[in-house]
């Protein structure tokens, strides 16, 4: 029976197809498990993900590869390694097509970054973009070791808007935002999709300047090989190609899966919410959705090699054939030759046959347009973006996708009944209509912002919003590719980070971050109309007194009220700002004249004076002010405050509630006081502080009991330093510890000594500081120790407090009480009836000895006040179980009328000065040898 001509066709075509299908099998076969090098163009990041998910995804595998990823270390080390045969394949710029013309053998597989990622940021200087203000500026631009030729699109569009790169002032590029950020530069060249993210997390203000405003767009990441590696395997090569481009579509649909897998195999430099910003900004330059991976358009290399040939890189017309990759003619030949034989045979089988297979081919066309537009549909329908084709002409909606639908917050009738502003925020629809007509007129070939939509509830939208207009159909109307990504979270994040970094929490005022950089610009300002500006430090006094009598929440109340007094005594255009606890401070601006700020001081005093209510109590506080202008008393932001700090402490010695101004004497002050700081720093190391005793005797028996220990410093230039200049700078640096724990060595030293020589309960006292009595963290576990380690019993030693220290009733001062009284180490209350004297102080705490001030005893008379006062402390004090020591006694009448009045000890010059520790142990032994 003769055969059926379509099943002889059909057989004969198997036969044919056999060799071909054994050749693909030997050679798939020869090339399992081959190990190849791919050379990545920088360290792992997002930018390369595609070829993570082809190796984690076994992509690679299942063509028979095994791939091994090298990080670059520079912008030409992919193209060495490669031509050098060290890695089959690498990661290179639109740069690649002038080494093909160099006559390096490179070959272009595919592109993966349909537009480059490099712009310009520069700081925002005003509402309106413009980058021709960095002529002359600071920029880093590349490596200071490149010839200002690549980036070659970013100095290309330099050209282009006027800017000579060589007249710019360049540095060595650190790939740093922060170095944007405070001011090293003016402007660097980022990646769009890396470095803008740590600008955003700092709160900077930028402008993005991209080459393709100017109409060069250049093709980014390419994908690339060499000649040797096409001829010598093929096959390998289009595996490696088909391999690494279904990664990138792997990766672009699974952004948060990559980023968990770069994090835990490749790199840990950026965090995850970085990652995952570099692939959203990737998806308008990789266009996953609407360009097929790996796509490139001869017509795109033709553009960036005229723009070589304006950059005098490439001469005019140069032909670049070869550097395009194609997978058609990467097949093995002689197979190519058989199939091109067999499918002569199959012409010479007949007409009828002949139209058999167009009309079949013809249904396989149509089956793949459908499965094609099935695809694009698919990917259109379930993709992550919202996506929406819209009418150029009239703004309609044509076609949105589900996730549009969602992140807009409208329904499909909804869109097809309005225009795009219509969901709008009003605010944004200015720039949005701006953007649009740049897009038609063609100034611009696609662009990217942030708006806002208003959705059907009301609620407000963030998107991040990419336009791309499409070439129309044949007589049909232009449209408009949009893509959205609601970057809601994002703002509001930004926003946040941005408030917690600039303002108070508390007050909602500027804080120091944003004083600083308020006073920087208007300084700037300044300079350029000539007018001044004055800085006001205000410190509210007696604020720790609220704190720490009603407690910090109510101390809080106090500083927001305070706040919103001293805005109210300045101009909105004015900056009051909270540095921190209770100093605040403001910048007046635009001062033709000065006399107006003495009334603007005087107004924020006088507000403050007013009492503040806090809940059912009424709190009273004061301001001490410093003042100090620009451009007068200083040029720089840390000089001013310096100085205004200065001037506010002149006002709280003053007197407080008062304002001062900045004079140089101050400052000739604050270095002396500098001066002797450090000199006291010696001091304590240097053996130059020295321990007098003054004696303290018992007024009915005459004999000396009791000594007080008096701190000396021998300067070796100034001589003997008085005890009220250098004690307040030891407690405002910190000295002031280890001072105290000097003094009680030394004096625990003698006390042993005289103790056993002189009487078996002589005592010795320490004057403490109430700084260092209410330092945080700070115990008397060392004294208490040290007097076991030495056999001595904590009476040997009375600490001498003031009483401002019982007016902190906090557990901190309560415990160091007890803890002395638990060591048996007494306390005296030291200038007893010149402060805040009260019963309720004595009888709440373990107090033993009561001294009354000199100013008393100075006075004493038979029928005078200060006689009265002094015998009712003293009956007072027996009352509680108290003993009384006088201090200042001069004179034996003093002395007479105290012991009368039975006090128990007396101290002052008429037993005796305060005297080295050695002639006061001459001074007792004397005494000891007479008595």
């Amino acid at each position: 029976m003769p055969l059926d001509p379509v099943a002889l066709l059909s057989f004969r075509r198997l036969i044919a197809l056999l060799p071909l299908a054994l050749g693909l099998f030997l050679a798939s076969a020869a090339h399992a498990g081959e190990r190849v090098v791919l050379q990545l163009r920088h360290t792992h990041q997002f930018q390369f993900a595609g070829y993570y998910a082809a190796l984690e995804k076994g992509y690679y595998r299942d063509a028979g590869l095994e791939v091994q990823i090298l990080e670059g270390a520079g912008r030409d080390v992919p193209e060495r390694e490669v031509l050098e045969g060290r890695a089959q394949f690498g990661i290179g710029s639109s740069a690649l097509l002038l080494s093909r013309m160099a006559g390096k053998p490179v070959v272009v597989l595919g592109v993966v970054f349909q537009h480059s990622p490099y712009a310009i940021a520069m700081r925002r200087y005003g509402e309106q973009p413009d980058l021709r203000r960095l002529a002359g500026g600071r920029i880093m631009l590349g490596r200071l070791d490149d010839d200002l030729k690549r980036p070659n699109e970013v100095v290309a569009y330099l050209r282009r808007e006027g800017i000579v790169p060589e007249q710019l002032q360049r540095l060595e590029h650190s790939y740093d935002p922060m170095d944007l950020v405070h001011g090293r530069v003016d402007a660097m060249l980022v990646y769009t999709t890396n470095e803008p993210d740590y600008l955003d997390r700092a709160g900077f203000a930028y402008d993005l300047y991209n080459p393709r405003a100017a109409g060069i767009d250049f093709y980014g990441d390419n994908l690339f090989t060499s000649e040797q590696e096409v001829q010598d395997h093929p096959e390998r090569v289009k595996q490696f190609r088909a391999a690494s481009l279904r990664g990138w579509q792997y990766a672009m649909s699974h952004p948060e899966e990559m980023a968990d897998l770069i994090l835990a195999k490749y790199s840990r430099r950026h965090d995850r919410q970085h990652l995952l910003h570099e692939a959203r900004q990737m998806v308008p330059l990789v266009q996953p959705v609407l360009v097929e991976m790996g796509y490139m358009n001869p017509a795109r290399w033709q553009h960036i090699a005229s723009v070589y040939t304006t950059l005098g890189l490439l001469a005019p017309g140069a032909s670049f054939d070869g550097f395009l990759y194609n997978a058609d003619a990467a097949m093995d030949l002689p197979w190519l030759y058989r199939i091109l034989a067999g499918v002569g045979l199959l012409v010479l089988v007949g007409a009828v046959v002949h139209v058999l297979l167009l009309a079949r081919e013809r249904r396989r066309a149509a089956d793949a347009i459908r499965a094609g537009e099935e695809r694009f549909r698919t990917m259109f329908e379930a993709s992550p973006m919202g996506i929406a084709l819209i009418d150029a002409a009239s703004g309609a909606f044509t076609d949105v996708n589900p996730r549009y639908r969602e992140i807009a917050g409208r329904s499909a009738e909804a869109f097809a009944q309005h225009t795009w502003p219509d969901f709008m925020h009003p605010d944004d629809v200015g720039v949005w209509r701006s953007e649009m007509q740049r897009l038609m007129s063609g100034a611009v070939r696609e662009f990217r912002t942030t708006i806002r939509l208003i959705r059907a509830d009301g609620s407000t939208v963030w998107v991040e919003a990419s336009v791309v207009p499409l070439a129309p159909p044949r007589g049909g109307p232009r449209m408009k590719l949009c893509m959205i990504e609601d970057v809601t979270d994002q703002k509001e994040n930004e926003a946040l980070i941005w408030q917690q970094a600039n303002f108070d929490t508390l007050t909602q005022l500027p804080n120091r971050r944003m004083f600083l950089d308020r006073l920087q610009h208007d300084i700037v300002k300044s300079r350029r109309d000539g007018s001044r500006i004055a800085i006001l430090f205000i410190d509210l006094d007696h604020f720790k007194e609220v704190n720490d009598t009603l407690g910090h929440q109510q101390g809080d109340v106090l500083l927001v009220d305070a706040a919103r007094r001293i805005a109210a005594c300045v101009r909105e255009s004015d900056t009051v700002a909270r540095l921190g606890g209770d100093e605040f401070t403001v910048i007046l601006t635009e001062l033709t004249e000065t006399r107006c700020v003495d009334g603007i001081a005087q107004n924020i005093i006088d507000s403050l004076l007013a009492p503040f209510q806090l809940g059912q109590e009424q709190a009273f506080v004061s301001a001490s002010i410093g003042i100090t202008l620009y451009p007068d008393d200083a040029v720089s932001v840390g000089d001013l405050l310096k100085h205004a700090d200065q001037a506010m402490y002149v006002a709280k010695g003053a007197g407080r509630n008062r304002f001062s101004y900045f004079t140089p004497a101050l400052q000739v002050a604050a270095q002396n006081r500098m001066r002797l700081t450090n000199d006291l720093r010696s001091a304590v190391k240097g053996d130059q502080l020295k321990l007098y005793f003054q004696p303290i005797v018992h007024l009915k028996t005459g004999r000396v009991v009791k000594a007080e220990a008096l701190l000396r410093w021998q300067h070796p230039q100034r001589g003997l330093v008085s005890p009220l200049e250098f004690i307040p700078l030891a407690e405002s640096s910190g000295l002031i510890v280890d001072i105290g724990q000097w003094v009680f060595n030394e004096a625990v030293r003698w006390v042993q000594r005289w103790r056993r020589d002189i009487h078996p309960e002589f005592q010795v006292s320490l004057n403490q500081s109430p700084v260092e009595f209410q330092r945080e963290g700070g115990s008397y576990d060392v004294w208490l120790r040290t007097l076991r380690e030495m056999d001595m019993p904590g009476q040997a030693i009375v600490v001498e407090i003031t009483e401002g220290l019982l007016l902190d009733a906090s557990t901190m001062v309560t415990d160091k009480l007890l803890q002395l009284r638990d060591g048996g180490i007494q306390v005296a209350l030291d200038d007893f009836g010149t402060g805040y004297s009260s019963l309720s102080y004595l009888n709440k705490f373990d107090i033993d000895y009561l001294k009354i001030d000199r100013s008393f005893v100075s006075n004493l008379a038979p029928e005078s006040s200060d006689m009265a006062l002094s015998e009712a402390i003293i009956v007072m004090a027996h009352k509680l179980g108290l003993h009384v020591i006088a201090e200042g006694v001069e004179t034996a009448s003093q002395r007479d009328l105290l012991a009368a009045a039975n006090c128990d000890f007396g101290q002052g010059y008429l037993f005796g000065k305060p005297i080295p520790a050695e002639e006061f142990d001459a001074f007792l032994a004397d005494r000891l040898a007479i008595g």
